[in-house]
Formats: structure tokens, C-alpha cells, sequence
């Protein structure tokens, strides 16, 4: 039978754990990476933040697989994001389906930045004129051995060239 002292110690790590949890999730929520490139441009001129592209092969591609696992799905990398920039997944899967109009856009995207291997990331700053959308492009990147500071520090440096 467990004493009044060890029922307490037992609630109390219950209760830490449950905190844990609840706050990684909350963590995990709140970095949104869009798909659709007409609202994550707006969400971008609005708040005045370049476009990260990343070019991907979500369900095939090794190199976009780690730089998920490596960098991206990492703390280090949603709090400096949160801050930097407006996220945008453009996939090019071999086995999931995706709609025709997310394909055409991610296919046009592709091309227009001349994305010749997986993953590639874009770093653009979007601006509207006359109704039309206009990209610049700043730098891009990709698969950067070392984890999220090394990655980071790539990324900075990109970033410092932005014309806003």
C-alpha cells in the first residue's frame, strides 16, 4: 500500500508530465506551413516577411526527409521562423495525390525558380502591384549537414540580402 507521501510524489509527476505534454503540443501547433501560394502571400505582405519555399519529395526524397527530421520539425527552427518568415511546403510526392490546381502551382513555382533537385529552399520577398503578384528572389538553400544552428546561420546570411 502506498503511503500518503508517495501518492503525493506519484500526482505530482502526473501533473508535470500532463504540463509537458500539453506544452509541446501547443509548441507543435503553432507553425503552420501553407500550401496554397495566393494566401501565404498575402499572409506575407501583410506581415512583411520574405516567403521559405521549400521544394520537397515528402514521400520518396531521402535529403528532404533529414532536413525535415534535422532541421525543420525542430524547436530551434519553429521559434526563428515564427519570426522570420511565412512558411510554404510546395510537394512533389510519387505516391500521394494532390489536387490538379496544387500541382500546376507547385509545377509553375518550380520552374519559374529553376528547382532542379530536391529539397531546395527559396527564400522571396512578395509584393503586389495592379493586382499582380511579383516574387524576388533573395537566396536559397538546402540539405546543410550540422542541424538547426548551422542551417540557421545559412539562412541569416541569406536573409541579410532582403530588400523589404
Amino acid at each position: 500500500m502506498l503511503s500518503l507521501n508517495d501518492k503525493i510524489e506519484i500526482m505530482k509527476k502526473i501533473i508535470l508530465l500532463t504540463i509537458l505534454f500539453l506544452g509541446i503540443a501547443v509548441n507543435a501547433q503553432e507553425l503552420t506551413w501553407h500550401t496554397d501560394m495566393t494566401k501565404a502571400t498575402e499572409i506575407a505582405i501583410k506581415e512583411k516577411k520574405p516567403l521559405l519555399l521549400f521544394f520537397t519529395g515528402s514521400d520518396w526524397c531521402g535529403w528532404c526527409i533529414r532536413l525535415q527530421k534535422e532541421v525543420l520539425k525542430t524547436p530551434e527552427f519553429a521559434k526563428w521562423a515564427k519570426d522570420n518568415v511565412v512558411l510554404v511546403e510546395l510537394d512533389f510526392p510519387r505516391r500521394a495525390q494532390q489536387s490538379p490546381e496544387l500541382v500546376k502551382q507547385n509545377m509553375e513555382l518550380q520552374q519559374v525558380l529553376g528547382v532542379r533537385g530536391y529539397p531546395t529552399v527559396w527564400f522571396v520577398n512578395a509584393s503586389k502591384k495592379d493586382g499582380k503578384v511579383n516574387l524576388e528572389q533573395i537566396g536559397s538553400t538546402g540539405y546543410v549537414a550540422g542541424g538547426p544552428s548551422v542551417w540557421l546561420d545559412g539562412a541569416n546570411k541569406i536573409l541579410a540580402n532582403k530588400k523589404s
